[in-house]
Protein backbone atom coordinates (compact mmCIF):
# COMPACT_ATOMS: atom_id res chain seq x y z
CA UNK A 1 0.00 0.00 0.00
CA UNK A 2 1.24 3.49 -0.82
CA UNK A 3 2.47 5.34 2.24
CA UNK A 4 0.08 8.20 1.51
CA UNK A 5 -2.82 5.78 1.98
CA UNK A 6 -1.58 4.54 5.34
CA UNK A 7 -2.13 6.30 8.63
CA UNK A 8 -0.20 6.40 11.86
CA UNK A 9 -1.89 7.84 14.91
CA UNK A 10 0.68 9.40 17.25
CA UNK A 11 -0.78 9.55 20.77
CA UNK A 12 0.71 12.22 23.01
CA UNK A 13 0.09 13.82 26.38
CA UNK A 14 0.74 17.16 27.98
CA UNK A 15 3.78 17.43 30.22
CA UNK A 16 3.59 18.52 33.84
CA UNK A 17 4.84 21.95 32.76
CA UNK A 18 2.12 22.28 30.14
CA UNK A 19 -0.53 21.29 32.69
CA UNK A 20 0.75 23.98 35.06
CA UNK A 21 0.81 26.65 32.34
CA UNK A 22 -2.75 25.72 31.32
CA UNK A 23 -3.82 26.25 34.93
CA UNK A 24 -1.64 29.26 35.83
CA UNK A 25 -1.46 30.99 32.41
CA UNK A 26 2.30 31.59 32.08
CA UNK A 27 5.62 29.80 32.58
CA UNK A 28 6.69 32.50 35.04
CA UNK A 29 3.65 31.91 37.22
CA UNK A 30 4.22 28.16 37.00
CA UNK A 31 7.84 28.67 38.10
CA UNK A 32 6.76 30.81 41.06
CA UNK A 33 4.17 28.23 42.12
CA UNK A 34 6.57 25.25 41.94
CA UNK A 35 9.45 27.01 43.67
CA UNK A 36 7.12 28.45 46.31
CA UNK A 37 6.14 24.84 47.11
CA UNK A 38 9.84 23.98 47.52
CA UNK A 39 10.15 21.85 44.37
CA UNK A 40 12.77 21.96 41.60
CA UNK A 41 11.30 23.78 38.61
CA UNK A 42 14.28 22.86 36.43
CA UNK A 43 13.14 19.22 36.64
CA UNK A 44 9.83 20.24 35.06
CA UNK A 45 11.72 22.08 32.33
CA UNK A 46 14.02 19.12 31.60
CA UNK A 47 11.11 16.72 31.42
CA UNK A 48 9.25 19.04 29.06
CA UNK A 49 12.27 19.58 26.80
CA UNK A 50 13.04 15.85 26.60
CA UNK A 51 9.44 14.99 25.78
CA UNK A 52 9.08 17.66 23.11
CA UNK A 53 12.35 16.56 21.50
CA UNK A 54 11.20 12.95 21.53
CA UNK A 55 7.90 13.91 19.86
CA UNK A 56 9.67 15.93 17.16
CA UNK A 57 11.99 13.01 16.42
CA UNK A 58 9.13 10.52 16.42
CA UNK A 59 7.03 12.60 14.03
CA UNK A 60 9.99 13.04 11.69
CA UNK A 61 10.67 9.30 11.65
CA UNK A 62 7.03 8.28 11.26
CA UNK A 63 6.31 10.70 8.40
CA UNK A 64 8.66 8.63 6.23
CA UNK A 65 6.24 5.72 6.30
CA UNK A 66 2.72 7.14 6.42
CA UNK A 67 0.52 10.13 7.06
CA UNK A 68 0.85 11.03 10.74
CA UNK A 69 -1.96 12.39 12.88
CA UNK A 70 -1.07 13.58 16.36
CA UNK A 71 -3.73 12.91 18.98
CA UNK A 72 -3.65 14.38 22.48
CA UNK A 73 -4.60 12.09 25.35
CA UNK A 74 -7.82 13.91 26.27
CA UNK A 75 -9.18 13.33 22.74
CA UNK A 76 -8.56 9.57 22.70
CA UNK A 77 -11.93 8.46 24.22
CA UNK A 78 -13.93 10.16 21.45
CA UNK A 79 -11.62 9.46 18.52
CA UNK A 80 -12.55 6.92 15.86
CA UNK A 81 -9.35 5.00 15.15
CA UNK A 82 -9.19 3.74 11.54
CA UNK A 83 -9.32 -0.08 11.54
CA UNK A 84 -6.08 -0.41 9.54
CA UNK A 85 -4.02 2.26 11.30
CA UNK A 86 -0.84 1.80 13.31
CA UNK A 87 -0.85 3.49 16.72
CA UNK A 88 2.35 4.89 18.23
CA UNK A 89 2.17 6.03 21.85
CA UNK A 90 4.90 8.31 23.21
CA UNK A 91 4.54 8.72 26.95
CA UNK A 92 4.32 6.76 30.15
CA UNK A 93 2.88 3.26 30.67
CA UNK A 94 -0.47 4.71 31.68
CA UNK A 95 -0.86 6.41 28.32
CA UNK A 96 -0.42 3.06 26.54
CA UNK A 97 -3.01 1.41 28.79
CA UNK A 98 -5.49 4.25 28.38
CA UNK A 99 -5.11 4.09 24.59
CA UNK A 100 -5.41 0.31 24.26
CA UNK A 101 -8.88 0.19 25.78
CA UNK A 102 -10.30 2.37 22.98
CA UNK A 103 -8.82 0.22 20.20
CA UNK A 104 -10.16 -2.86 18.48
CA UNK A 105 -7.11 -4.84 17.39
CA UNK A 106 -5.00 -2.01 15.97
CA UNK A 107 -1.34 -2.68 16.87
CA UNK A 108 0.35 -0.32 19.33
CA UNK A 109 4.02 0.63 19.50
CA UNK A 110 4.97 1.96 22.93
CA UNK A 111 7.83 4.50 22.89
CA UNK A 112 9.70 5.62 25.99
CA UNK A 113 10.50 9.33 25.52
CA UNK A 114 12.77 9.58 28.56
CA UNK A 115 14.35 6.22 29.58
CA UNK A 116 16.30 7.88 32.38
CA UNK A 117 13.02 8.94 33.98
CA UNK A 118 10.48 6.21 33.17
CA UNK A 119 10.87 2.43 33.57
CA UNK A 120 8.47 1.75 30.71
CA UNK A 121 7.09 -1.78 31.12
CA UNK A 122 4.83 -1.10 28.13
CA UNK A 123 7.41 1.10 26.38
CA UNK A 124 10.03 -1.26 24.92
CA UNK A 125 11.23 1.15 22.22
CA UNK A 126 13.00 4.50 21.96
CA UNK A 127 12.27 7.06 19.26
CA UNK A 128 15.46 5.99 17.49
CA UNK A 129 14.02 2.48 17.07
CA UNK A 130 11.04 3.66 15.04
CA UNK A 131 12.85 3.67 11.69
CA UNK A 132 13.37 -0.09 11.97
CA UNK A 133 10.21 -1.05 13.88
CA UNK A 134 7.50 0.78 11.91
CA UNK A 135 7.94 -0.78 8.44
CA UNK A 136 8.09 -4.26 9.97
CA UNK A 137 4.97 -3.56 12.03
CA UNK A 138 3.13 -2.25 8.95
CA UNK A 139 4.08 -5.43 7.06
CA UNK A 140 3.02 -7.56 10.08
CA UNK A 141 6.52 -8.96 10.42
CA UNK A 142 6.97 -7.91 14.06
CA UNK A 143 5.97 -10.22 16.94
CA UNK A 144 3.06 -8.96 19.01
CA UNK A 145 1.61 -9.68 22.43
CA UNK A 146 -2.08 -9.91 23.20
CA UNK A 147 -3.50 -8.02 26.18
CA UNK A 148 -6.85 -9.16 27.59
CA UNK A 149 -9.29 -6.52 28.77
CA UNK A 150 -12.17 -6.43 31.23
CA UNK A 151 -15.58 -5.14 30.25
CA UNK A 152 -18.47 -3.93 32.37
CA UNK A 153 -21.90 -3.58 30.85
CA UNK A 154 -24.73 -1.77 32.64
CA UNK A 155 -28.43 -2.56 32.40
CA UNK A 156 -28.97 0.71 30.51
CA UNK A 157 -26.59 -0.42 27.76
CA UNK A 158 -23.53 1.62 28.71
CA UNK A 159 -20.14 -0.15 28.56
CA UNK A 160 -16.62 0.49 29.80
CA UNK A 161 -13.43 -1.43 29.08
CA UNK A 162 -10.33 -1.75 31.25
CA UNK A 163 -6.78 -2.72 30.39
CA UNK A 164 -5.54 -2.81 34.01
CA UNK A 165 -8.51 -2.85 36.34
CA UNK A 166 -12.05 -1.73 37.06
CA UNK A 167 -13.09 0.02 40.26
CA UNK A 168 -16.72 -0.37 41.29
CA UNK A 169 -17.75 1.51 44.39
CA UNK A 170 -18.35 4.91 46.00
CA UNK A 171 -17.29 8.26 44.58
CA UNK A 172 -16.19 9.42 48.03
CA UNK A 173 -14.98 7.84 51.28
CA UNK A 174 -18.25 6.22 52.28
CA UNK A 175 -19.33 2.59 52.18
CA UNK A 176 -20.34 1.03 48.90
CA UNK A 177 -23.62 -0.87 49.11
CA UNK A 178 -24.49 -3.49 46.50
CA UNK A 179 -25.59 -7.05 45.84
CA UNK A 180 -22.92 -9.32 44.36
CA UNK A 181 -23.50 -12.59 42.49
CA UNK A 182 -20.87 -15.03 41.23
CA UNK A 183 -22.02 -18.43 40.04
CA UNK A 184 -24.42 -19.81 42.63
CA UNK A 185 -23.25 -17.46 45.38
CA UNK A 186 -24.91 -14.14 46.19
CA UNK A 187 -24.47 -11.66 49.02
CA UNK A 188 -25.31 -8.12 50.06
CA UNK A 189 -22.15 -6.12 50.74
CA UNK A 190 -21.02 -3.05 52.56
CA UNK A 191 -17.40 -2.39 51.55
CA UNK A 192 -14.96 0.12 50.11
CA UNK A 193 -15.68 -1.19 46.63
CA UNK A 194 -14.52 -3.91 44.26
CA UNK A 195 -11.39 -4.15 42.13
CA UNK A 196 -11.53 -6.36 39.02
CA UNK A 197 -8.05 -6.99 37.62
CA UNK A 198 -6.74 -8.14 34.26
CA UNK A 199 -3.44 -9.92 33.77
CA UNK A 200 -1.75 -6.65 32.80
CA UNK A 201 -3.06 -5.01 35.96
CA UNK A 202 -2.24 -7.94 38.22
CA UNK A 203 1.10 -6.44 39.30
CA UNK A 204 -0.48 -3.10 40.24
CA UNK A 205 -3.51 -2.38 42.41
CA UNK A 206 -4.36 -6.09 42.59
CA UNK A 207 -0.91 -6.90 43.99
CA UNK A 208 -1.22 -4.24 46.68
CA UNK A 209 -4.56 -5.69 47.81
CA UNK A 210 -3.10 -9.19 48.00
CA UNK A 211 -0.05 -7.94 49.87
CA UNK A 212 -2.24 -6.39 52.55
CA UNK A 213 -4.44 -9.47 52.85
CA UNK A 214 -1.49 -11.88 53.06
CA UNK A 215 0.28 -9.65 55.57
CA UNK A 216 -2.72 -9.74 57.88
CA UNK A 217 -3.30 -13.48 57.43
CA UNK A 218 0.33 -14.38 58.07
CA UNK A 219 2.10 -17.63 57.12
CA UNK A 220 -1.18 -19.53 56.70
CA UNK A 221 -2.04 -17.64 53.51
CA UNK A 222 -2.88 -19.85 50.54
CA UNK A 223 -0.12 -20.67 48.04
CA UNK A 224 -2.27 -19.42 45.15
CA UNK A 225 -2.50 -15.96 46.69
CA UNK A 226 1.22 -15.83 47.36
CA UNK A 227 2.00 -16.82 43.77
CA UNK A 228 -0.38 -14.14 42.46
CA UNK A 229 1.16 -11.59 44.79
CA UNK A 230 4.69 -12.18 43.49
CA UNK A 231 4.07 -13.01 39.84
CA UNK A 232 0.64 -11.72 38.89
CA UNK A 233 -0.81 -13.61 35.92
CA UNK A 234 -0.12 -13.36 32.17
CA UNK A 235 -1.33 -10.35 30.21
CA UNK A 236 -3.14 -12.55 27.69
CA UNK A 237 -5.01 -14.59 30.34
CA UNK A 238 -8.66 -15.11 29.44
CA UNK A 239 -9.84 -14.67 33.01
CA UNK A 240 -10.06 -11.91 35.59
CA UNK A 241 -9.82 -11.74 39.38
CA UNK A 242 -12.10 -9.70 41.60
CA UNK A 243 -11.28 -8.49 45.10
CA UNK A 244 -13.65 -6.81 47.56
CA UNK A 245 -11.97 -4.07 49.57
CA UNK A 246 -12.61 -3.96 53.32
CA UNK A 247 -15.85 -5.98 53.40
CA UNK A 248 -17.88 -5.30 56.55
CA UNK A 249 -20.03 -8.09 58.04
CA UNK A 250 -23.19 -6.90 59.80
CA UNK A 251 -26.85 -7.86 60.30
CA UNK A 252 -27.61 -6.65 56.79
CA UNK A 253 -24.33 -7.45 54.97
CA UNK A 254 -22.17 -10.51 54.44
CA UNK A 255 -18.45 -10.96 53.80
CA UNK A 256 -17.70 -14.39 52.34
CA UNK A 257 -17.90 -13.73 48.60
CA UNK A 258 -14.89 -11.40 48.60
CA UNK A 259 -12.36 -12.89 46.16
CA UNK A 260 -12.55 -15.01 43.06
CA UNK A 261 -11.79 -15.69 39.43
CA UNK A 262 -14.07 -14.71 36.54
CA UNK A 263 -13.52 -17.22 33.74
CA UNK A 264 -14.13 -16.44 30.09
CA UNK A 265 -17.85 -16.79 29.40
CA UNK A 266 -18.74 -16.08 33.04
CA UNK A 267 -19.76 -12.78 34.60
CA UNK A 268 -19.69 -11.13 37.98
CA UNK A 269 -23.11 -9.56 38.53
CA UNK A 270 -23.63 -6.51 40.71
CA UNK A 271 -26.71 -4.50 41.64
CA UNK A 272 -26.16 -1.06 43.14
CA UNK A 273 -27.79 -0.02 46.39
CA UNK A 274 -26.08 3.39 46.45
CA UNK A 275 -28.53 6.31 46.07
CA UNK A 276 -26.38 8.80 44.17
CA UNK A 277 -22.66 8.20 44.74
CA UNK A 278 -21.89 4.92 42.97
CA UNK A 279 -19.32 4.95 40.17
CA UNK A 280 -17.42 2.60 37.89
CA UNK A 281 -14.14 3.71 36.33
CA UNK A 282 -11.23 1.94 34.71
CA UNK A 283 -7.45 2.16 34.78
CA UNK A 284 -7.39 4.92 37.38
CA UNK A 285 -9.13 7.49 35.15
CA UNK A 286 -11.76 8.77 37.56
CA UNK A 287 -13.13 11.47 35.26
CA UNK A 288 -14.18 8.87 32.66
CA UNK A 289 -16.75 7.03 34.78
CA UNK A 290 -20.15 5.39 34.60
CA UNK A 291 -22.73 6.28 37.25
CA UNK A 292 -23.71 3.18 39.25
CA UNK A 293 -26.66 4.12 41.43
CA UNK A 294 -29.66 2.42 43.04
CA UNK A 295 -31.19 -0.35 40.95
CA UNK A 296 -28.54 -0.26 38.22
CA UNK A 297 -27.21 -3.70 37.34
CA UNK A 298 -23.68 -4.40 36.07
CA UNK A 299 -22.16 -7.49 34.47
CA UNK A 300 -18.37 -7.79 34.51
CA UNK A 301 -16.42 -10.23 32.37
CA UNK A 302 -13.64 -10.68 29.84
CA UNK A 303 -13.95 -8.39 26.82
CA UNK A 304 -14.18 -9.96 23.39
CA UNK A 305 -11.64 -7.56 21.94
CA UNK A 306 -8.00 -7.57 22.95
CA UNK A 307 -5.17 -5.06 22.87
CA UNK A 308 -2.20 -5.76 20.60
CA UNK A 309 1.27 -4.60 21.63
CA UNK A 310 4.14 -4.67 19.16
CA UNK A 311 7.29 -6.30 20.59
Amino acid sequence: MDSLQQRIILVTRRTRLEDLVARLNTVEQARFYVEHMGADFSDYEREHANYRQALATAESQLSRFARVQALERDLVPNFLFPPDCLVVVVGQDGLVANTLKYLDGQPVIGVNPDPGRWDGVLLPFSVDDLAAIVPDAQAERRPTRSVSMARVKLSDGQELHAVNDLFIGPRTHVSARYRIESGDQAETHSSSGIIVSTGLGSTGWFRSLLTGAIGMAGPSSAEELQALQHEGFPWESRFLYFTVREPFPSRSSQAELVFGRIQEGQTLRLTSQMPDYGVIFSDGVERDFLAFNSGMEAEVGIAERTGILVN
